[in-house]
């Protein structure tokens, strides 16, 4: 299912002006991205959008002199030439409008694919130029030759991926046995973390609207989409619970006393992986289908990079206190998609891998999702006015766009990967992390399964 290129179903409140203003940075940061906005087609189309503006205003103006002329006395033969000159204002204005909204169109069109922003010590480059921000703890030594999760699911009766294979194709996966408790305490233990630090818990659809896709900077369409798409309808499955928590406030104005607003958010997430051929893609590493809790927060413009911190502060607490080996990046301006301004990951040693594979990202998207979704958020402070309309509402402060933070608290199979891979031992049993005991039974151990006959 592909999408035509046809009128936006919606707008995003791009500020054109300031683009037009700061040409020079918006042109070196699309440079910087990689990123294939054309820049001078928005300048382009902007300034012809101006220009037909400034006509249908000119025109409408006229329209109305004419009419108010026709109010008045007028000899038959001037009201049939006022009668003549409303009737081709009328058509001008008609054709003029019909340009206006078809212009209007198609700056949106082109202005949605130019990216944020981004933030001036994110480094620039490809992937390989991300900045190492933090190293925590070392790869473990072993002193038996180390197993993959593969072969450790295996022994230990973990996962099925033959039968899934054959029941929905290719990476796909049955998890069995303690691999199903393993999932349901990490899931519950990284919620009882995060909500201890203020995060409202949700569970959220799983399904939709593929505009919501969208105003999140994301393709629901096209050859290379993640998303997969439900066919005869306009909606989606999600990639991640950023899409539909993105969604909650839409539309929608919150008084500054209400933020931030943060949320920790259990969903299943399917992804496609279309062009994600040749890279690790061995057992759970990368798969169409997993659990995850995504962090999210709605704040305050100046108060964005701080929660951008505190985000993955939370994440190396998170990862920390299962034991893991792990480094922090600070990702090149090539790696960040779209929406985001800065964007750190974070990589976990896997050992059976003999790699680091990232485990979590945070990013600090700006108002580029929040200017898309339509979230706005009323300081609370009184704007100073000298002229106070009728009904107060002339000492309303002006509307602000809230800025939006995403963070991964914990990727279900990538996690398993690193606890089955990190804690194995020499007997073929896996340790469970201590803080996971609790919301397990109390197993501290899951051992091979040794089948008779």
């Amino acid at each position: 299912m592909v999408c035509s290129v046809g009128k936006p179903q919606w707008k995003a409140a791009i500020d054109f002006k300031w683009i037009r203003d700061n040409r020079e940075a918006v042109a070196e940061n699309i440079r910087k991205r990689n990123s294939k906005a054309s820049l001078e087609l928005v300048l382009e189309l902007y300034e012809k959008m101006l220009a037909v503006q400034k006509e249908v205003e000119r025109l409408r103006g006229e329209r109305n002199a004419v009419a108010n002329m026709m109010k008045g006395k007028l000899e038959p033969s001037e009201r049939l030439k006022f009668i003549e000159k409303g009737k081709n204002l009328k058509e001008a204005l008609a054709s003029f409008e019909e340009d206006l909204v078809k212009l209007s169109d198609e700056l949106q069109q082109e202005a949605q694919s130019i990216p944020n922003m981004t933030h001036p010590d994110v480094p620039i480059g490809g992937e390989d130029s991300s900045a190492v921000r933090k190293k925590v703890g070392s790869p473990r030594e072993f002193s038996f030759s180390v197993k993959d999760h593969l072969q450790l699911g295996k022994e230990l009766d973990l996962f099925d991926f033959d039968a899934a294979a054959e029941v929905s194709g290719s990476k796909f996966y049955y998890l069995k046995n303690e691999a199903v408790l393993l999932e349901m305490a990490l899931v519950n233990w990284t919620l009882s973390q995060v909500m201890q630090k203020g995060f409202t818990p949700l569970i959220t659809p799983e399904i939709v609207r593929s505009s919501i896709v969208e105003k999140c900077g994301f393709q629901p369409r096209g050859d290379n989409t993640q998303a997969y798409s439900i066919e005869g309808s306009d909606q989606c499955l999600i990639g991640t619970a950023e899409i539909p928590v993105g969604g909650v406030h839409m539309d929608s104005i919150l008084a500054e006393t209400v933020l931030p607003l943060k949320y920790a958010a259990f969903s299943h997430c399917f992804r496609t992986e279309a062009g994600a051929a040749g890279l690790a893609t061995r057992g759970l590493y990368r798969v169409h289908q997993f659990s995850k809790v995504e962090m999210f927060v709605l704040c305050r413009p100046d108060e964005s990079d701080t929660y951008h911190e505190e985000l993955i502060t939370i994440e190396e607490d998170l990862f920390s206190s299962l034991g893991l080996h792990y480094k922090t990046l600070d990702m090149a301006s090539e790696d960040l998609g779209a929406p985001a301004y800065r964007k750190f990951d974070v990589e976990a040693w896997m050992p059976g891998l003999g790699r680091y594979g990232e485990i979590s990202s945070a990013s600090n998207c700006t108002d580029y999702q929040s200017r898309r979704l339509g979230i706005r958020y009323r300081p609370a402070e009184l704007a100073a006015s000298t002229n106070p309309k009728k009904g107060g509402k002339g000492n309303l402060a002006p509307t602000k766009f809230v800025h939006t933070l995403n963070a991964t608290a914990c990727a279900v199979p990538r996690m398993m990967i690193c606890l089955l891979e990190n804690n194995q031992q020499e007997d073929g049993s896996v340790i469970i992390p201590e803080p996971l005991r609790p919301f397990m039974g109390g197993m501290e151990v899951i051992l091979p399964k040794h089948h008779t006959g």
